[in-house]
């Protein structure tokens, strides 16, 4: 007995082969020219005591006979009992051109070679694409009856069973796999498919919130998962399984899970949040599909979903098939499987070996450059706030990654010191002094740059001045206030108006501002602080939408308590929790490698959303750590005289870890 199997290096043919190699006889495997290199290296690391019975046949799946020689055509003349053909394009977005070539095609050739070689049985595995949008439960035993064929993976997935019923001569059998995800021991799988498209938003939403918060989601239409190690164990059964020629088998879960419930399966195994209340998709089903039409084709609403979509991962297509109408019916297939113990296991029980098989080895992030060098190498960074600190430990890690450093600070002596140390580690970077706070002084630092290196790729806002001090004892102190919005923000500011223009011209540019965690805490004390920083993380927002065509990116990042010199008068701060400098820079090369529009602690982030669902709760908290917090002996007007935090201080700091109090 020997087998002749199309597709046999995809993903469903390789776990087929898997187990016709328990079998005896040979096995023939369709691979085109250019591949025979790659087949060798599959056969031997996956079956390397069965080189000799897995043969490679060279081929094309878009030529006649599968482009099978004539003089192996006859080698293989009435030696094949059992012809499996898998080969397809399993893509929604591959073009109609494309899919009707392989699928519809290519079944036809397939059909033609099995006919010549005199093959005793023809396998033809399909999908349940062919059913379409049926709306109600699709037998095995239904055709004709397949509903909403207009997309063209639906439609040549039919047509390809077509060609098989009405034109091959020889005995067939038609299997209809539901959407297959990985393998159900070992999570093993070669593509982004299906529910894999929704992993992403599970996992930013795992960064984002606490696992016990409850979310919103979406409820669809039931989405039919079984994982290839049963397709390819019922394919295998079934295929050598007697009289059960001219038929179909629905290769499906029986109990089907709905779309909401599947991303729910998958966010517990992530530890994500899971989506407690979820919307059913069906109610859109009353907005006309003019209306639909008419509105997807306007430029704003199309670039807003466009991006929606990017950010989460998501193709397009999917969304059409949130509300997917069709149940299948499997009685066949039970039937043929009676006796033999293979039934599809729970997705409950293995979807945390698909998450973590994922999570390892094919989230998108894993192919991100994610070497600093390999964003900046060559480019040139200007760092405010270079001589101590963030500044510092960021311009030494740019430097290191190949960067051309810009230091920028108002002190000099610690400002060369930097820049010797960089030069000591063999790193590039030039110093200028400027006061922020002044106009003059900024007008001469961005002419000075710009005359010396012609552009600023990256801008790192770093520089600021912190003052932690009561509104009560501010009260004829209305210059602290004028003081902290002329560095934290006009003195930004002056920095991104006098390079954005460079950056708009060479379509490229990164402004980073380093912010603060008050800003979505609303720390009490440091009012005139939050407030200078929140006019920049304002401004940033409002520039991002600007220059979201032009390939200039803006990035805060809301920084937790860091232990620098501008912390140091505080000396309660000696006893609570803080980062690194170091820590902080990390943060900063984040920013560079991901370009997202924020950065921030979950901390942070989680205190936020609780001041916009319960403000009131959140004034409560922050005004009792007010009155335990107070006012230090420098903001008094008086002498330090240690101030050491109390116990009570300590474990609410420890508490809200990383806040300004």
């Amino acid at each position: 007995m020997s087998y002749f199997v199309t597709g046999g290096t995809g993903f469903i043919g390789r776990n087929l082969i898997d187990l016709l190699v328990k079998r005896k006889g040979t096995i023939f495997v369709l691979v085109r020219g250019e591949s025979q290199k790659k087949f060798k290296e599959l056969v031997t690391s996956r079956w390397p005591d069965q080189r000799k019975r897995i043969q490679a046949v060279t081929g094309d799946l878009t030529k006649s006979f599968l482009g099978v020689t004539p003089k192996k055509r006859r080698e293989l003349e009435g030696e094949i009992q059992h012809v499996f053909h898998l080969a397809a394009i399993y893509d929604l977005q591959a073009s109609a051109e494309v899919q009707e070539a392989a699928n519809v095609e290519g079944t036809r050739r397939a059909v033609k070679l099995a006919e010549f070689i005199k093959a005793k049985n023809f396998h033809h595995v399909s999908s349940i694409a062919a059913a379409g949008l049926y709306p109600g439960v699709f037998r095995e035993d239904m055709f004709e009856e397949a509903k909403g064929l207009e997309h063209p993976y639906f439609r040549t997935k039919h047509d390809a069973e077509r060609v098989v019923r009405e034109e091959c001569s020889i005995p067939w059998r038609v299997y209809r796999p539901g959407l297959v995800i990985g393998h159900s021991e070992t999570g093993q799988i070669d593509k982004i498919d299906g529910p894999y498209y929704f992993f992403k938003m599970i996992q930013k939403m795992r960064k984002a919130l606490p696992s016990w918060m409850p979310a919103i989601g979406i409820e669809g239409g039931r989405i039919n998962i079984v994982p290839v190690d049963y397709i390819a164990k019922a394919l295998d059964h079934i295929a050598h399984k007697p009289r059960l020629n001219k038929k179909t088998f629905h290769l499906v879960d029986p109990k089907p899970l709905r779309i909401g419930e599947v991303l729910n399966v998958f966010a517990q195994a992530a530890h994500a949040p899971q989506m407690t209340m979820r919307i059913d998709a069906r109610i859109f089903e009353f907005i006309p599909q003019a209306v639909k039409a008419g509105l997807a084709m306007f430029p704003p609403i199309r670039r807003i979903s466009t991006q929606i979509l990017k950010n989460l991962g998501l193709p397009r297509d999917m969304m059409k098939f949130v509300n997917y109408p069709t149940r299948f019916d499997n009685r066949e297939t039970e039937a043929a499987l009676k006796g033999s113990g293979i039934a599809v296991p729970r997705l409950r029980e293995y979807a945390w070996v698909i998450w973590d098989y994922w999570e390892r080895h094919l989230d998108p992030d894993l192919f991100i450059d994610h070497s600093l060098r390999g964003h900046i190498s060559d480019k040139n960074i200007l760092i405010t706030g270079a001589s101590s600190g963030i500044g510092k430990a960021t311009a030494e890690m740019m430097a290191r990654a190949g960067a051309n450093v810009i230091l920028v600070a108002r002190g000099k002596d610690k400002l060369v010191e930097t820049h010797e140390g960089i030069a000591e580690e063999g790193g590039k970077s030039t110093w200028y002094t400027a006061d922020l706070a002044d106009e003059d002084s900024c007008k001469k630092l961005i002419k000075d740059v710009l005359a010396e290196h012609g552009k600023v790729d990256y801008l790192v806002n770093n520089a600021g001045h912190s003052i932690r001090r009561s509104i009560a004892l501010s009260y004829d102190r209305i210059h602290d206030y004028e003081r902290l919005m002329q560095l934290n923000y006009f003195g930004a500011l002056k920095l991104i108006l006098g390079f954005l223009p460079g950056m708009e011209k060479d379509k490229f540019g990164h402004v980073i501002n380093i912010s603060s965690i008050g800003v979505l805490t609303n720390a009490p004390r440091f009012s005139g602080y939050v407030a200078s920083k929140s006019a920049l993380d304002a401004f940033s927002r409002c520039a991002a939408a600007e220059y979201n065509d032009t390939g200039v990116k803006f990035t805060t990042i809301n920084m937790p308590l860091v232990r620098t010199p501008m912390i140091a008068p505080t000396k309660m701060y000696d006893n609570v929790p803080t980062i690194s400098a170091e820590e902080a820079a990390d943060m900063v090369k984040n920013a560079v490698i991901f370009q997202p529009q924020r950065i921030a602690t979950r901390m942070g982030i989680f205190v936020q959303i609780v001041h916009m669902i319960a403000p009131s709760v959140t004034e409560v908290i922050m005004n009792s750590a007010f009155r335990m917090f107070p006012d230090s002996a420098a903001a008094k007007g008086k002498k330090s005289e240690g101030e050491e935090a109390s116990q009570e201080q300590l474990a609410f700091a420890m508490l809200m870890k990383g806040v300004h109090w």
